[in-house]
């Protein structure tokens, strides 16, 4: 028997977001029966009938939706999407206050519906969302969580592969903290295969000097902006990997991914949801406690984690 046979996805949120992870996880056959809920019934109904007229050519089932809730009944994943736009020149924590009164009143719903559910957020700021959802559902950490740097991971990988010239399958590194504008790289652990990222040479010289770790960096921290400024969203890259990480929970992979989860005393951390390296799976989102960070990664987590408990004060969480 197929492993994903009657697995349910339910997405919240048809926008652009939702419809572009609604088509991933079809494309990529991540889950056998996906569902799209959002309260504009008339793009719900174009987004699945347009979706729908192609299913025959994916890996995908059924594929239905509409503006009632009873769409996330026994779902096995709930991803939700739904919340307002950044715009551009605003940043993902400018969204905290209106993106977390719509959790507060659609959590409890959702849960209603799929009790037994894991619940992946994309809405941002995710890491904040992420404990706001938490608090509101009551539901341990590891059933809750976001994508966290799981894009903006992907996102480094692919500028190193391209300067190192390799495939970005051979770049191991991670981008962990907040998603948002204090996320960093591990470049203490980051290899090419298995050469440690600053010895990598091409053409007989080591390229990935400070200067340029710090530009590449930099780079990923504002790949977003520079996509919204272009074309006013984000959403084929975060797509797929909200598409990635649905599989990692269905095929029960215990796949290592930098997934935010409100952290219990990782490094000193309590009660902030942060992206770290964790063991995702059937169970959920558990975070990797034996992470390697050198002092100064483990000074910017702490960091990461004070920016976003001023802002979780300031809405009540």
């Amino acid at each position: 028997m197929n492993a994903l046979e009657n697995k349910t996805v339910a997405i919240i949120g048809a926008g652009s977001v939702g419809a572009s992870t609604a088509y991933a996880v079809m494309i990529r056959g991540s889950a056998m029966n996906v569902r799209l809920y959002d309260i504009d019934a008339a793009r719900v109904e174009a987004e699945v009938l347009d979706l729908a007229h192609g299913s025959q050519f994916t890996g995908a089932g059924e594929v239905s939706g509409s503006n009632d809730l009873r769409e996330v009944e026994g779902a096995d994943v709930v991803v939700i999407t739904a919340g307002a736009k950044q715009h551009p020149g605003q940043t993902r924590l400018d969204l905290a206050a209106t993106n977390v009164d719509i959790l507060r009143s659609l959590m409890p719903q959702l849960l209603e519906r799929a009790p037994q559910a894991i619940f992946l957020l994309v809405t941002n700021p995710c890491d904040v969302l992420t404990t706001a959802a938490q608090q509101i559902s009551g539901l341990p950490a590891q059933r809750v969580f976001s994508t966290g740097t799981v894009l903006d991971t992907a996102r480094l990988r692919w500028l190193l592969a391209q300067q190192a010239k390799v495939s970005r399958q051979s770049v191991h590194a991670q981008i962990i903290g907040e998603h948002g504008d204090t996320e960093f790289p591990l470049w203490s652990s980051a290899s090419i295969g298995a050469t440690p990222l600053a010895e990598w040479e091409v053409g007989g010289e080591q390229i990935f000097t400070s200067e340029r770790l710090n530009s590449v960096a930099d780079e990923v921290r504002n790949a977003a902006y520079h996509v919204i400024r272009g074309k006013g969203a984000t959403n084929y890259a975060i797509g797929l990997s909200a598409a990635r990480i649905i599989e990692a929970v269905l095929h029960d992979e215990h796949a290592v991914l930098p997934v935010s989860t409100v952290l219990r005393g990782f490094r000193g951390i309590d009660g902030v949801a942060l992206s770290v390296p964790s063991v995702v799976s059937r169970r959920g989102a558990e975070p990797v406690l034996t992470t390697s960070l050198s002092e100064s990664e483990a000074d910017l987590l702490q960091q990461s984690a004070a920016g976003l408990r001023h802002v979780q004060k300031s809405l009540g969480l």
